[in-house]
């Protein structure tokens, strides 16, 4: 069993403590020499084996070394953290030892700068609080009725044998063009879509200089682009020009405790960043759920029957009726199924963070400005919290189980300070989403179909998930 983290040295960063070549952001090898791990070959590291099979690698790693251990690709030493109570110490942070800000930087600083998840302590304390005026009941009411209607007409025509992922893509996209920015889907946001099409596939491009022709040059274009439409539309907002009950206008307008309202830059950035956080993570979730209750009939029957309790089932013409802000809460078999299906492919498999100073972890010290990073997928399917990890079974999330369990076992929306502020949205568009289906097709994939996945940076299915909807 690990043990909680232990901080060492000072409590403040400084020369004195911090390691050589911290300035250059990496580790020498005799930094981590103590920490059990390997370097992989020279230069490149252990890049390709990650990139080629990241689960595979990070179990054979986790099972090699142990629930602490090094790895370095492309020059630089990463230290991984696995388990329950490396989740806790990481997210929960209660000394602030760790840097989200530093943690993601070297993926996303070019794309996602400042935004809520690259902020950390006070400056970050601040502006979730300034933000959370968006996911109050009063505006989350008002995006529940658009996108119930947004999902109703467009589900409507998904009749028969389909690829899903392209489908809820296009529709999440649709979706955030009205609830997230208030404009009407058509060319300008077709430019948005695109746009953040480009910067998630350079976030995770393994060139990081946006060179011409590169997949980073394409995302910094993407920035541009959405940067001067963003600052245009929130002067026009501020000015009372096109305010709406959206996210975009909520934030704004948003104010911080003195009444100040945040920077036009900072409103900039936060939306850049929620766009992307909220649209891959919701899409690749909705996924994965409609596949899990595709290949267990008998948990998509009894999550149908629990749509048609809630919500009345369809009316006398045969339309169904949409699930509202107030039926939410009562999906609870739903939010059970759901649960399970994003333990089992989690939208965000592993997390990154930079240690501020010296900590020790199961015994092994990692040395301050170290690269440490935990991931959700390993814990998710470890046998020390769940029982056959790799069964669904949605009855691990009844109240009693959920209190036994280590409280960071299930992390798909992170934890602590830095917890997905639009959790409690996507929870609402999925299950709008499945109130609708559920009362119009019987889902279904063909006899053991089990598609490949994308793992990684959030998964998707490699073939867009073959399934067929089939009317009731």
């Amino acid at each position: 069993m690990a043990t909680l983290a232990k901080p060492v040295a000072s409590p403040h960063v400084s020369e004195e403590t911090s390691p050589s070549h911290w300035s250059e952001g990496r580790l020498s090898d005799a930094d981590v020499a103590h920490i059990p791990g390997e370097a992989g070959p020279p230069v490149i590291g252990n890049l390709f084996n990650m990139l080629k099979d990241p689960h595979g690698f990070a179990w054979r790693m986790f099972r090699t070394y142990g629930p602490v251990y090094k790895n370095r690709n492309l020059g630089h030493w990463h230290v991984s953290l696995i388990g329950a109570e490396a989740n806790e110490l990481l997210l929960f942070d209660r000394d602030k030892i760790f840097s989200s800000e530093q943690g993601w930087s070297p993926a996303l600083h070019k794309l996602f700068p400042r935004g809520l998840m690259l902020l950390d302590f006070d400056h970050h304390r601040m502006d979730r609080r300034a933000l959370s005026i968006a996911f109050k009941p009063e505006p989350m009411r008002h995006y529940a009725g658009a996108l119930d209607r947004g999902i109703a007409a467009e589900v409507a025509k998904w009749t028969g044998p389909m690829l899903f992922y392209p489908a809820i893509k296009q529709l999440t996209l649709e979706l955030a063009a009205d609830s997230f920015i208030g404009v009407p889907w058509g060319p300008e946001a077709d430019k948005i879509n695109q746009a953040f099409v480009d910067m998630v596939a350079a976030s995770i491009t393994p060139v990081r200089k946006p060179l011409p022709f590169t997949q980073m040059r394409n995302g910094v274009k993407g920035r541009e682009f959405l940067v001067e439409y963003f600052t245009r539309e929130t002067l026009k907002r501020r000015a009372g020009e096109g305010v709406g009950q959206d996210m975009f206008s909520q934030f704004a307008t948003a104010t911080r405790d003195d009444g100040s309202l945040l920077p036009v830059d900072e409103v900039v950035d936060h939306m850049n960043f929620l766009m992307m956080a909220a649209h891959d993570t919701i899409t690749s979730s909705a996924t994965s759920l409609v596949f899990h209750l595709a290949q267990n009939p008998e948990w998509q029957e009894k999550v149908r029957q629990e749509v048609f309790a809630v919500t009345g089932g369809p009316d006398a013409s045969g339309t169904p009726r949409g699930a509202t802000y107030d039926d939410l809460g009562k999906f609870e078999l739903m939010e059970m199924a759901f649960k399970e299906s994003l333990r089992l492919i989690a939208p965000v498999p592993s997390i990154p963070r930079r240690a501020l100073r010296s900590f020790e972890f199961n015994g092994i010290r990692i040395p301050a400005g170290a690269q440490c990073g935990f991931n959700a997928h390993l814990t998710h399917h470890m046998e020390e919290y769940w029982d056959s990890p790799e069964t669904f079974n949605p009855m691990r999330f009844t109240p009693d189980k959920v209190k036994a369990r280590h409280k960071y076992a299930w992390i798909p929306f992170g934890g602590g300070a830095h917890m997905c502020l639009g959790l409690h949205f996507a929870y609402m568009q999925v299950k709008i989403l499945m109130a609708q289906l559920l009362q119009r097709y019987r889902i279904e994939i063909a006899e053991g179909y089990d598609p490949e996945w994308q793992p990684w940076p959030i998964p998707k299915p490699k073939d867009g998930l073959k399934v067929t909807f089939r009317p009731l």
